[in-house]
């Protein structure tokens, strides 16, 4: 199955997708305060925050997963990329992007969607952000996994036309 196939890329709302996992942008300490977080805490309401709490801090880089409240997601897979208060790297976003996909595969999970992660309140650049997200979720389909389709979901065109254009070229770079 092609690449094309299997991750796509529009614009809209992460907390209205109807996959089995939504990915949030998370802060370590996996507190819902704003962005993102604070819309999936809004929208799915105060048990995903007391699971969080359950959970408590987790490496920068590394995902957790819970339930998703109230959303028509069936979990929430919290990608830290940075530090409560602060920024995302890249080697953040690149291992918390690929543990979000190892979780919904170890969890069986088909349908997931991700975000720009730390490209918002992370401040990390979108473009870099799509090369990297983008690469990761192509190499997590080199080996055996139960996803069978990645959705980026970005918030507003630019965010749509800097995936758009990075996978266009990573899918030219890589064709034989």
């Amino acid at each position: 199955m092609k690449l094309g196939e299997r991750i796509e890329i529009c614009q809209g709302d992460i907390t209205e997708m109807d996959v089995d996992a939504i990915v949030n942008a998370a802060n370590n300490d996996l507190q819902l305060g704003g962005g993102l977080a604070g819309a999936i805490r809004r929208k799915g309401g105060p048990r995903i925050q007391a699971e969080c709490d359950k959970i408590g801090t987790i490496p920068v880089g590394s995902a957790a997963i819970t339930s998703a409240g109230k959303l028509k997601a069936r979990h929430v897979i919290h990608a830290a990329s940075m530090q409560l208060g602060g920024g995302t790297s890249a080697q953040s976003l690149r291992s918390s992007t690929a543990h979000a996909l190892r979780i919904a595969a170890q969890n069986g999970l088909r349908t997931i969607a991700f975000p720009a992660v730390g490209a918002g309140i992370g401040g990390f650049p979108m473009r870099e952000c799509a090369e990297i997200m983008l690469r990761e979720a192509a190499k997590h389909f080199e080996g055996p996994t139960s996803i069978e389709r990645i959705v980026f979901v970005l918030f507003d065109g630019e965010a749509l036309g800097a995936f758009e254009k990075a996978f266009a070229e990573m899918e030219t770079r890589d064709k034989p």
